[in-house]
Formats: structure tokens, C-alpha cells, sequence
């Protein structure tokens, strides 16, 4: 049974930083997988997504480093560092397996095919 299980999050004062996790289990295949987070009355964000060894940012401040996502094979985890957080990224985190192989989708909620249940990140001093 696929199991996608987010953790890593909490509260956290402005400028600190945090490794979020997700911990993938009763995967037969290999598919890209992407974090996403939803701020409360907010739509889904793409943040970026990792398949194999490939990294697709979906925003600017991921492309600039302060979002990077990294994956262990081994133990089957894929991260999610965030730095310098700000109030603005306080957010459910979700981490999210895409149905085909391949690249990277793009950033929709729909292209997406299995979700966890996400982790909260608040940041707030």
C-alpha cells in the first residue's frame, strides 16, 4: 500500500530554517515527486519536484536556493529545506507522487496523483 508521510514541520521564528520530510513506503516504481503547500484561503503551490537525479523549480525562491528539495534512495525519503522562512510561508506542506514516470510535471494539483497529509509550518515570532 503507497504510503506518503510528511514530517519535519512546527513553529519556527522568522529567518530560521527547516528540513521537511516525507517518507515514501509500497512504492513498486519510481515516479517524481514534489512538494507543495497550501497557505489557509490559499490554492495549491508548487514548490519543486525531484525525479531521479532532475529538479524542477516551480518558483523563483526555490530557484534561488531558499526552497531545495533532495532526496535519500536508500532510505526512500525526499526533503525539503527551507531557509530564511518568513510569516508569508506559513503553510500545510504537502508532499506529492506523480502517476507517471519520467520528468517533472508541471506545478498543478492535478498532475499529481498521491498526496500525503501534510505537515504545518508556522513561522511566526
Amino acid at each position: 500500500q503507497l504510503r506518503l508521510v510528511e514530517s519535519g514541520g512546527g513553529l519556527v521564528q522568522p529567518g530560521g530554517s527547516l528540513r521537511l520530510s516525507c517518507a515514501i513506503s509500497g512504492a513498486l516504481e519510481d515516479r517524481p515527486i514534489a512538494w507543495f503547500r497550501q497557505a489557509l484561503g490559499k490554492e495549491h503551490e508548487g514548490i519543486s519536484c525531484i525525479s531521479g537525479s532532475r529538479v524542477t523549480n516551480y518558483k523563483e525562491d526555490s530557484a534561488k536556493g531558499r526552497f531545495t528539495i533532495s532526496r535519500d534512495i536508500a532510505k526512500n525519503v525526499v526533503y525539503l529545506q527551507i531557509f530564511d522562512l518568513k510569516p508569508e510561508d506559513t503553510a500545510l506542506y504537502y508532499c506529492a507522487r506523480s502517476a507517471l514516470g519520467g520528468r517533472c510535471p508541471g506545478p498543478l494539483r492535478n498532475e499529481y496523483s498521491f498526496w500525503g497529509h501534510g505537515t504545518q509550518v508556522t513561522v511566526s515570532s
